[in-house]
């Protein structure tokens, strides 16, 4: 018989009753097979005398016959599903610890695929397959991933399966527990909970999932801030090294200068030193005894011993007199105090201009893109395309006299406002007689004339007369640059109140305006001037940053 045949045959050969396979069928008078246990049993329990499948009565016990034809069929039955059991138990594994085993199976146990609540047990393969081809009865059971412990499922006082939910004690009950313990409790099927606490689990892990997202993120926050303080860390380490790069070569540079200096003054003594030997030794070839102490002597580099023994030799009979000739040492006191305070002063230097290098590299970081804003500027203002830059021509243009124009002095601000953090940005100035730059207030007065001072929101150094550098800190404080700045570098840290003023290339602080109280935002602020006849006529332009410097 075939694997199809036995499928199809299956509901034939099983007891309505117990919903097995028979076992010893037997046939009611109204033609319906039963087990002979299950039919029995069933009728010692009632009155009547019933057949569970179309209740037609019997008013006496029917004498019950096994039916021989049904009990070769299914004992046919039988013996293919064996052989059907036994191949497939050979494919199928073996329930292994901690996994449920089936309950039907005997011999080993092998590991369940579905558990019936119904029922109250598990089955393999095999076993399941009742409940997947059979009758509607067995269909309409409650099939569930394998689970352990199916006797939890029963109610422990009224002995039936836990279908109910008490909302009022949270608790899992069966039928008969509302009629006793929980008359007045709010009662629902367990599915309704289910779905309720479904979709309750569904929200908390929803929660769950944005935490741990959010903790995602904290995460790649964290490893973004580290890479970032790796970064920071090696561009210090690099500026480490190349200061004290520069200060080692300098010292090494000092050193060589004084050893240089030390071997002049040697070589000065030595040849002075000869040429007194060499006129020495032509008058000295009588004085054979005293030549060679003389000769000793004179190349003696000892000074001291030199000068306490050369008075001995006073009573030679000299052809020449050599009372005043003196070998004069070069003096060499002090020599190495003076090239030391000399190395100090050049690494005083060096190292200020090599920290004002690292400084104006470390703000130079915090780079912004800085354009003008030409609903700001003054109608006579020129701006490039670009917006980068800016200076005055010899017409005024009629545009709209908006709040924001400037609308006497020849200003304008940058498009960019920023109200926390750092920015930086560099203005060319090459070629200008007079200008003004630094940052203001957005709500500084643009009209008629203005004073510029921080008290007027206003923080700006400027040129004028080509070489009068003053910060309009309110009264003015005069600046005095090595040389004329061609760049300029303007930095705000607006946390810490500070505007700060660089010449770029001379990577030097000109000023500071320090404890600054910012309270709104803040503009890049450029006005190029007047002409004057065409001696100022270059424009300022903002410049991207460049940092070899």
């Amino acid at each position: 018989m075939s694997a199809g045949s036995n499928l199809r045959s299956a509901d034939q050969f099983l007891c309505s009753i117990c919903l097995d396979v028979f076992t010893d069928p037997v046939t009611t008078p109204c033609g319906h097979n039963y087990c002979k246990t299950c039919i029995t049993h069933h009728w010692d329990d009632n009155v009547l005398y019933k057949c569970p499948l179309c209740q037609e009565t019997f008013y006496t016990r029917p004498q019950l016959k096994v039916n021989t034809l049904l009990r070769e069929m299914v004992s046919e039955f039988r013996r293919e599903a064996q052989q059907k059991s036994s191949s497939s138990s050979s494919e199928q594994q073996a329930a292994e610890p901690g996994e449920v085993p089936c309950d039907v199976c005997t011999g080993t146990r092998l590991k369940a695929l579905k558990s019936c609540l119904v029922c109250l047990a598990s089955y393999c393969e095999t076993h399941l397959e009742p409940h997947l081809t059979a009758s509607s009865r067995l269909k309409k059971h409650q099939l569930v991933e394998p689970v352990e412990n199916l006797e939890d499922r029963i109610c422990t006082k009224h002995d039936k399966p836990l279908e109910l939910f008490c909302k009022t004690d949270q608790t899992c009950v069966c039928s008969l527990c509302p009629v006793l313990d929980h008359k007045t409790h709010e009662l629902v099927p367990l599915r309704e909970e289910y779905e309720g606490k479904k979709a309750e689990l569904q929200k908390t892990d929803a929660e769950i999932q944005k935490m741990i997202q959010k903790r995602r993120l904290k995460i790649q926050e964290i490893k973004e801030s580290l890479k970032i303080s790796n970064d920071a860390a090696d561009r210090e380490k690099a500026e480490g090294v190349q200061v004290f790069t520069d200060l080692k070569e300098s010292v090494e540079r000092r050193l060589k200068e004084f050893m240089k200096e030390m071997e002049d003054k040697q070589k000065t003594a030595e040849k002075q030193a000869e040429d007194f030997i060499k006129d020495l030794e032509q008058e000295i070839c009588e004085l054979k005894k005293r030549s060679s102490e003389v000769e000793q002597l004179s190349r003696s580099e000892d000074h001291l011993h030199l000068l306490q023994r050369f008075s001995s030799l006073e009573d030679a009979p000299p052809t020449k007199n050599w009372t005043e000739v003196r070998v004069h040492p070069p003096s060499y006191e002090g020599t190495v105090v003076r090239a030391v305070n000399q190395l100090k002063k050049n690494l005083r230097e060096k190292m200020k201009k090599l920290l004002a290098e690292v400084e104006l590299r470390r703000i130079q970081q915090f780079e912004a893109d800085v354009t003008l804003d030409p609903d700001t500027a003054h109608p006579g203002l020129i701006l490039s395309d670009d917006g980068k830059q800016v200076y005055l021509g010899d017409v005024k243009k009629n545009l709209p006299d908006n709040p924001e124009r400037f609308s006497q002095c020849p200003c304008v601000l940058g498009k960019q406002s920023f109200s926390s953090g750092r920015f930086y940005f560099e203005v060319q100035v090459k070629g200008k007689t007079d200008w003004t730059l630094g940052v203001t207030r957005e709500s500084v007065n643009r009209k008629g004339n203005i004073t510029v001072s921080p008290q007027n929101g206003y923080w700006t150094v400027w040129l004028r007369k080509a070489n009068e550098y003053e910060a309009l800190a309110g009264p003015s404080v005069r600046l005095h640059p090595s040389s004329p700045p061609e760049k300029l570098g303007v930095f705000v840290d607006y946390e810490e109140g500070l505007v700060s003023f660089y010449d770029v290339d001379a990577a030097a602080l000109l000023y500071s305006f320090t404890g600054c109280s910012f309270r709104e935002k803040l503009h890049p602020y450029f006005c190029p001037c007047n002409n004057h006849g065409g001696k100022n006529s270059a424009p300022l332009i903002i410049c991207p940053v460049n940092q070899t410097v």
